[in-house]
């Protein structure tokens, strides 16, 4: 399950400024449907809980979602509209996006909104950083939905997901450093993990200012172990930090795992990072062993790559393996 919002995606069809791009696509988008979708695809039963407007681009949202075989708890909002974000593609490697969303549907979902009968049913509920900075209602909302899914015994996913647009760092981290030790599995890259540390005293777990720019340790993937093992530090079970072309260190019950990302030549790197939790999720909820959640996880990371969209190349079960001959790896 997962709680947050989507937004319809308004995308230059051709690389290049936006002013200059004759049409845009529309579509959609959002962070936590973005996992939804990529659970859908490998084959997890899941369910996305969010606020749009009663609007044509509310409409839009619930039928994308709903056409990829996510189950849907949508409240519509008479009096608001459905948030926006337009993405320019400026250059093949570099895309840019503006969001307009401050005030609008998907902030507003409040607590008494939320299903609970459904939330306490949930084996895992993936929240978002995101979700916590658009507002204090929607922030409660989150809150809320964590401590009815943990009281029904789900586990909680917390992907950090930083946007300097939408908050400083220091409120970011004082949200963080409430929200972690109620969760089970932490997702974070290594800007976000430094972030939600920074406050803490530099005692050899990698926390502290000087380490966002990877200052007092040459070995990166190292770097980026500390990084991890300060997260459980701060109370969660297990911490993943995802480090793009470089891929992924998970530190969990005491052990740390790295895992190389598949090379790929990206052409939009949106949406990787949601790919990623997707895959990692899956097969946590499958039984799978850690080095197996980590090599899904960068599968459906780069597959998230290779098309325009958020998600729209979110890779089924199937296709993990064949794309990027990975070699299978036995549950």
């Amino acid at each position: 399950m997962t709680v947050g919002e989507t937004m319809a995606l308004m995308s230059a069809e051709r690389v290049g400024p936006l002013k200059h791009s004759p049409s845009l696509t529309l579509g959609i988008g959002g962070s936590e449907s973005n996992v939804a979708i990529g659970l859908a695809r490998l084959g997890v039963p899941v369910t996305w809980i969010g606020k749009v407007g009663s609007d044509a681009l509310g409409d839009l949202v619930i039928a994308q979602i709903a056409a990829e075989g996510v189950e849907l708890r949508a409240i519509r909002d008479p009096d608001a509209p459905t948030g926006l974000m337009i993405k320019e593609r400026r250059t093949g490697t570099h895309t840019r996006v503006w969001y307009y969303r401050r005030g609008f549907a998907g902030s507003r979902l409040r607590s008494d909104e939320l299903d609970i009968d459904v939330l306490q049913k949930a084996a895992l509920l993936h929240v978002s950083g995101i979700s916590l900075a658009l507002s204090a209602e929607l922030a409660e909302a989150v809150t809320e939905a964590i401590l009815v899914a943990r009281a029904g015994g789900a586990l909680v996913s917390f992907d950090l997901n930083f946007r300097r647009k939408l908050w400083s760092e220091e409120a970011a981290a004082a949200a963080y450093r409430d929200i972690i030790p109620l969760a089970d599995i932490v997702f974070a890259g290594e800007e976000e993990a430094a972030i939600a540390l920074s406050s803490e005293p530099a005692d050899g777990v990698g926390a502290g200012e000087g380490h966002r720019d990877g200052v007092g340790d040459a070995n990166p993937a190292r770097s980026a172990a500390a990084l991890a093992d300060g997260l459980v530090k701060l109370g969660a079970h297990e911490a993943v930090v995802k480090r793009g072309a470089s891929g992924a260190v998970a530190s969990v019950e005491g052990r740390t795992f790295e895992q190389a990302a598949v090379p790929i030549v990206p052409v939009d790197t949106v949406g990787a990072g949601d790919a990623f939790v997707a895959g990692y999720i899956a097969e946590l909820l499958h039984g799978a062993p850690v080095p197996l959640r980590l090599r899904t996880a960068v599968a459906a990371g780069a597959y998230a790559c290779l098309t325009d969209g958020d998600w729209e190349g979110l890779p089924t079960r199937d296709e993990l393996d064949a794309l990027f001959q990975i070699e299978p790896v036995t549950r």
